[in-house]
């Protein structure tokens, strides 16, 4: 039988809140370049065709899954697991998917916040016309020396998670909605202006037609595989974040629709990124291809050269901490939650011990790229190790259990009693994706991440 629950952290004060809340978990610094990179890599518009099918058919219903947990439990993803797995007679160690979820989560925080450090510093760079009539070769000179310098780093790194934590210690309404209804539609809107400028520039046709111009020759099973990944890790899925903000949202908003708004959003943020990038790319003639180099090496140079280059490019760096800032907060709520209700921490000690735990670990990743970069295992610097870990074992792998939970375990009363979506097609279309599709995706992302496939 449910137990009707309530948030001790509170709740959005609307769908549209939440909205604007899981969307900012789930853009991030990836969205800005890796999709619009890896669209032109592999086929233009086949492989957003592809993508946009790995949402609706793997990452969607996961999402789904991972919200109507989160609200049913009103916890944190640890507590959630466990008075779920209490409440249907199941085994107690699913709490331990929670525990996955929420180590992930803040495992990416810590150096996830000293690459968001990177815009920080960039801010101030563009903002003082440091890249303006510069040679190529002095703008990688000056990304070297950013990761050459344990010092600025640290200061960078130390000041994003300050922003972080000073966020998440303000609570729910006052601090993360506060944040991300301010944050989102400035993120749109700085997005919206940079389109605009993109679209005055010769190169506008050229980086369109990179990204969305169908090569289905160039749509191999390499550009599949990276299509159903970009899917499943854009939407910020088994890292604990969407679970939590779930537990805060209202009990009469539609999990189906409100998933997929977020959807839909993430993905605009994403190809509105590429039809801001690319044209300026290929009006100064640079290459497109040249991965996170690409945000802090080629498009510095492209605003040293164009017109009003230095507000575009402050601009732009600033658009990319918003993206940052947004993705930070939802990494450390769930430790912070977790906190605040098993050591009965208020919360602004809670954001406090966390973000402070947090930025110590990121200190690895700091030096990972000056002073310990030739301290290795299996050939990876700690930040390569980090990195591998999340992304490749915890998240896939926390998906999957996540999928597994909600469609095996989960009796078929309980979740068509959280979704509120009846009996019938919609919910039967839902259980099958989550039951067999989405965790057959998700295990060929695992295999492929650990070099199995």
């Amino acid at each position: 039988m449910r137990v009707k629950r309530n948030s001790i952290h509170g709740q959005w004060s609307s769908r549209w809140a939440f909205i604007l809340a899981a969307t900012g978990s789930a853009v991030g610094l990836g969205n800005i370049w890796r999709f619009p990179y890896i669209t032109g890599t592999y086929g233009g518009g086949a492989f957003v065709l592809v993508y946009i099918l790995c949402v609706l058919l793997i990452a969607m219903p996961i999402m789904m899954a991972e919200i109507m947990l989160g609200r049913r439990g009103r916890r944190s993803p640890i507590n959630t697991m466990y008075v779920l797995a209490e409440e249907e007679n199941l085994n107690r160690s699913w709490s331990y998917l929670g525990w996955l979820g929420v180590v992930a989560g803040f495992l990416i925080l810590s150096f996830y916040s000293v690459v968001a450090g990177w815009t920080l510093d960039y801010i101030f760079r563009a903002g003082s016309g440091a890249f303006t009539n510069v040679a190529d070769t002095a703008i990688v000179s000056i990304f070297d020396g950013l990761l050459a310098s344990p010092e600025r780093l640290m200061v960078t790194h130390s000041l994003f998670m300050a922003l972080t934590v000073i966020i998440v210690s303000m609570g729910v309404q006052s601090g993360l909605e506060r944040a991300v209804k301010f944050l989102m539609p400035a993120l749109f809107i700085l997005l919206v202006i940079m389109v605009g400028y993109a679209m005055a520039t010769p190169g506008f046709k050229e980086g369109f037609a990179y990204l969305f111009e169908p090569d289905f020759s160039k749509l191999t099973g390499e550009g599949m595989l990276a299509a159903m990944g970009q899917a499943f890790f854009s939407l910020s899925l088994g890292m604990g974040a969407i679970m939590t903000y779930g537990s805060y949202l209202p009990s009469n908003a539609s999990i189906a629709r409100t998933t997929f708004s977020i959807a839909v959003a993430d993905t605009c943020v994403a190809i509105l990124a590429g039809i801001a990038i690319f044209p300026l790319v290929f009006s100064y003639g640079l290459q497109p291809n040249s991965g996170p180099g690409l945000i802090f090496v080629t498009l510095p140079i492209a605003f040293g050269q164009m017109p009003y280059g230095q507000i575009v490019g402050t601009g732009f760096f600033v658009l990319l901490l918003f993206a940052a800032w947004t993705s930070s907060i939802s990494l450390l709520e769930p430790a912070v939650a977790w906190l605040v209700e098993n050591r009965d921490m208020s919360r602004p000690r809670a954001a406090g011990l966390a973000g402070l735990i947090a930025w110590i670990l990121g200190i690895g990743s700091v030096l990972s790229f000056n002073d310990w970069q030739d301290i290795r295992l299996f050939d990876k610097t700690y930040f390569d190790i980090m990195d591998y870990l999340t992304s490749n074992i915890m998240l896939p792998l926390g998906g999957l259990l996540l999928a597994i939970f909600a469609s095996w375990q989960m009796p078929r009363s309980s979740s068509v009693d959280e979704l509120k979506i009846g009996h019938g097609l919609g919910y039967q279309t839902w259980r099958f994706l989550v039951r067999y599709l989405a965790p057959l995706g998700v295990l060929t992302i695992f295999l492929n991440a650990i070099g199995l496939i």
